[in-house]
């Protein structure tokens, strides 16, 4: 891989991860148009996004440090010192427990479909371009909700529901904060605050697929093919932090219109390209 397409490979990743646009669709796009993805091998594609996704990773961690730091203690001391049940933590400690719930889902359709995911059906430009335009239709259903409720009023019922819609971003096209920002709209839940909680439920999913993939990476891959890998992910970190911190700015003043109009902008644009030949 040449040293461009790594730089704009992290750059893809990292602005369209936590932008409600689908990442992996504008990754797999990428993939595409630049050659890099081999039809013929379309799992090392889905590798490559995974361990790319390391870097978003880590975008999170640091933008969200205090508040991990915060949950975290908060588990371990009110579980482990104190003893007190989940259902009498603190919220602070309650919202640790609601993050590690809401990942079984997609934990556990990830593994069971992990091939399917792999194949080349998920790297199909029209399926890409329907599920754009379905998760556009439902951003906007979901803005019509009156949604008040604070990060704090969540639920165990609420976490595995926005859990679920996480999982169909295992498709690419969907998006995982598209999906998991309009379940927490559609319940009611105030966007900044479902932005918040989407993030937060990023990381275990994030972390599970990147190592995982790492692993056969470290294993398949030459030297240099690890240090474009490496370059890749170090962009989408740096890109990344930027787009967590203009979401969240963006999300206080604004609806997630915007998005859902370039979203569908963008499945005609897909579906003009496959009419024409230029894409398949």
């Amino acid at each position: 891989m040449p040293l461009l397409l790594a730089v704009l490979l992290g750059l893809v990743q990292g602005l369209t991860e936590f932008i409600p646009i689908s990442s992996t669709a504008h990754m797999t796009l990428y993939g595409h148009l630049s050659g890099l993805l081999d039809p013929m091998h379309p799992e090392q594609w889905t590798a490559t996004i995974a361990v790319v996704q390391l870097g978003t990773l880590l975008a999170v961690l640091a933008y969200f440090a205090r508040d991990i730091g915060s949950i975290t203690g908060a588990v371990v001391r009110e579980t482990i010192v104190e003893r007190k049940l989940p259902h009498r933590q603190s919220a602070m400690a309650r919202m640790g427990w609601l993050v590690a719930l809401g990942s079984l889902p997609i934990g556990v359709i990830g593994l069971l479909l992990r091939r399917v995911i792999e194949g080349s059906a998920t790297k199909d430009p029209l399926l890409i371009a329907t599920l754009l335009a379905v998760v556009a239709v439902v951003m906007l259903v979901a803005e019509r909700r009156c949604a008040v409720r604070s990060l704090e009023s969540l639920t165990v019922v609420d976490a595995l529901v926005i859990g679920f819609a996480q999982a169909l971003a295992l498709l690419p096209g969907a998006s995982r904060s598209g999906t998991t920002i309009s379940a927490g709209l559609l319940l009611g839940v105030e966007r900044s605050a479902a932005a918040r909680f989407s993030f937060l439920l990023s990381i275990p999913a994030l972390l599970a697929s990147g190592v995982l993939e790492l692993i056969s990476a470290l294993r398949i891959l030459t030297q240099q093919q690890l240090w474009m890998l490496a370059i890749a992910t170090l962009i989408a970190a740096l890109s990344g932090y930027a787009s967590i911190a203009f979401l969240l700015s963006y999300l206080r003043s604004h609806r997630l219109h915007g998005f859902a109009y370039y979203r569908l902008v963008l499945a005609g644009v897909i579906i003009a390209l496959v009419w024409g030949g230029w894409l398949q």
